[in-house]
């Protein structure tokens, strides 16, 4: 490509989703990120982007553009770094992702690191979305479940995610202490609305306890947490969240067999580069003092 400063305007504008967004970020007038979309697209000869009236989505073009762009902007940082003798030289932007249940977890170390590399722009997503690395929509994502196996990525076992059974006092105070799996039809349970849920809780829950006895359904496990606190009836919570939660009481003895897996997931463009690698040394590090 000739022009890198047009590559670098696409770049934002899929980034940013707006003309003015993007201007704002590269510091040019609105007028000036038109010209280099217009200029790019009759150079390459593919649409980039879509027009709606709330802004730009890039198409398929568009989305492979972006994720070369941020690959190149990455390895620039990491030039630039060794050029000035500092090997781990962390600027620019950091993108990671996660389930929105892990976010008491993890954006407390986000916080910590920005504040170590105050040169450092984060951006944390949270949903249930799967934010493609391929495309440079994050640099790290911690993902739940089964090990992740899209091409190109670098996937790191991370940490095992351990839920108990709990209700809340008032709960407790309504209804009684669950008295051993005998009893587990006698009660109220929040479950998850997904009926096909592969995480290994929701299967045993499906499996020991009679569906009209789930009698709160929820889509995530942020809330199904909430409705629980809420003593909507006994339900699944991390251990760590239930440990810093003193309404909460266990319900059932924790089995393994309700245990997850967490995994790092990097983009193979991106995972050795110094910003990447030194955030997940130092969230790996974090995660020692989680108690999971």
């Amino acid at each position: 490509m000739e022009n890198w400063d047009e590559v670098r305007t696409a770049y934002q504008v899929a980034r940013m989703g707006t003309v003015s967004g993007a201007a704002e970020v590269l510091g040019v007038h609105h007028a000036t990120v038109i010209r280099h979309i217009d200029a790019i697209e009759a150079r390459l000869g593919v649409k980039l982007f879509q027009r709606h009236a709330r802004g730009y989505t890039p198409t398929e073009a568009g989305l492979d553009l972006l994720r070369v762009a941020q690959a190149t902007d990455d390895q620039f940082s990491q030039l630039v770094g060794r050029l000035k003798g500092v090997g781990d030289d962390v600027s620019g932007e950091l993108v990671v992702t996660s389930l929105e249940a892990l976010a008491p977890l993890v954006v407390p170390v986000l916080g910590a690191f920005q504040r170590k590399h105050p040169g450092l722009i984060v951006r944390y997503l949270t949903g249930a979305r799967l934010f493609r690395l391929e495309y440079g929509e994050a640099h790290v994502a911690i993902r739940a479940g089964r090990v992740p196996d899209q091409p190109d990525n670098v996937v790191q076992p991370f940490i095992d995610q351990e839920v108990g059974l709990y209700a809340s006092r008032g709960y407790v105070a309504r209804r009684g202490m669950l008295k051993g799996d005998a009893d587990l039809k006698n009660h109220e349970f929040v479950g998850s609305d997904d009926e096909n849920s592969r995480a290994p809780f929701h299967i045993w829950l499906r499996q020991n306890v009679p569906a009209e006895a789930i009698s709160f359904r929820c889509s995530d496990t942020y809330s199904a947490g909430h409705a629980v606190r809420a003593g909507a009836g006994i339900g699944f919570v991390s251990r760590w969240a239930a440990a810093r939660d003193p309404d909460l009481i266990e319900m059932h003895p924790a089995l393994e067999e309700w245990a997850g897996k967490l995994w790092l997931v990097t983009h193979v463009d991106l995972h050795r580069t110094p910003k990447v690698q030194t955030f997940l040394k130092f969230l790996k590090q974090a995660a020692r003092e989680w108690a999971v």
